[in-house]
């Protein structure tokens, strides 16, 4: 089956909750759920560009203020729509940061691993009550890059590392390869009770965005000669926000050109993604950084 978004069908009494969107595939995932009718929240850390985007969409969109960066300012923003009794039917956890150099969060952890993992599990576990209750689906947006490295350190989910063993793209794999190992862990977890809800994985492939703009020129100027346009690297999101027969641990990612490009397909995963231990590990690791515990049950 080649899949499009008129697969997507009616969403109207849906209502998603997206991280990150005003910007990039974030903005396009948005964009197409609200075409499609469901009631979409997105997240965004400035309210200048939260007011532009919502302006852009041209939609009845909420806007919650969140920095993923900040882990306490975090729990307090979930913890918030938790306490207004808010409703979800899905969670797309899309929002990102990519190859900065060293920066520390105030909180003491390196930016991406703050922003990429550590923000969206305290974000994803503060939110549990509303999301057992009524959510079906959470959906975490990951990377090729995640098949870059072999494992996690698991010494970068503690605080106050050693900026001289920084290295920008390592870092951004292995926070990569995280919200692959949060994905399925949550996905054992949940079948483990009998929950019905469903935790899949996405990635863009290769997207211009703005996040490369970050990379350097270099790669800025590939990554746009080569890459596919945001709205097709949204694809991968959206089907798996959205296709009905997935089970739970699939991940999406673009078909073609070794999953660079093109419409979205189940794809393949390393075998460090794969492993449970090491998922156990990271999760455990993540509780501690956080000062979350995550109780699926």
């Amino acid at each position: 089956m080649t899949w499009s978004t008129e697969d997507i069908g009616d969403l109207t009494g849906r209502r998603v909750l997206v991280t990150g969107a005003t910007s990039g595939i974030g903005t396009e995932t948005a964009r197409e759920l609200l075409r499609h009718g469901a009631d979409v929240t997105i997240t965004a850390r400035d309210d200048r560009k939260a007011a532009a985007t919502v302006a852009d969409l041209g939609g009845d969109v909420e806007v919650v203020t969140l920095d993923l960066a900040d882990v306490p300012g975090t729990i307090a923003a979930a913890q918030g729509l938790v306490d207004a009794g808010e409703r979800f039917d899905v969670l797309v956890n899309n929002a990102g940061v990519m190859v900065p150099p060293y920066t520390q969060t105030m909180d003491g952890f390196e930016l991406q691993i703050a922003t990429n993992h550590l923000g969206h599990f305290a974000w994803t576990a503060t939110l549990w009550p509303l999301l057992r209750e009524g959510a079906t689906r959470v959906v975490t947006v990951s990377s090729l890059a995640h098949a870059s490295t072999k494992g996690i350190d698991l010494r970068s989910l503690e605080p106050n590392g050693d900026p001289r063993r920084y290295s920008r793209w390592r870092s951004y794999a292995e926070s990569k390869l995280a919200n692959l190992l949060f994905m399925k862990e949550l996905d054992r977890r949940v079948k483990a009770v009998g929950l019905g809800l469903v935790s899949v994985g996405a990635h863009p492939g290769l997207t211009s965005t703005n996040l490369t703009k970050t990379t350097g020129s270099a790669m800025h100027h590939l990554a746009g000669a080569f890459s596919q346009s945001s709205r097709a690297g949204a694809w991968p999101s959206l089907r798996a926000a959205t296709d009905p027969t997935f089970t739970g641990g699939e991940y999406v990612g673009p078909a073609r050109l070794r999953q660079t490009r093109g419409r979205p397909k189940t794809v393949g995963m390393t075998s460090a993604a794969r492993d449970p231990r090491l998922a156990a590990e990271v999760w455990a690791a993540s509780e501690s950084a956080t000062g979350v515990v995550f109780e699926v049950a």
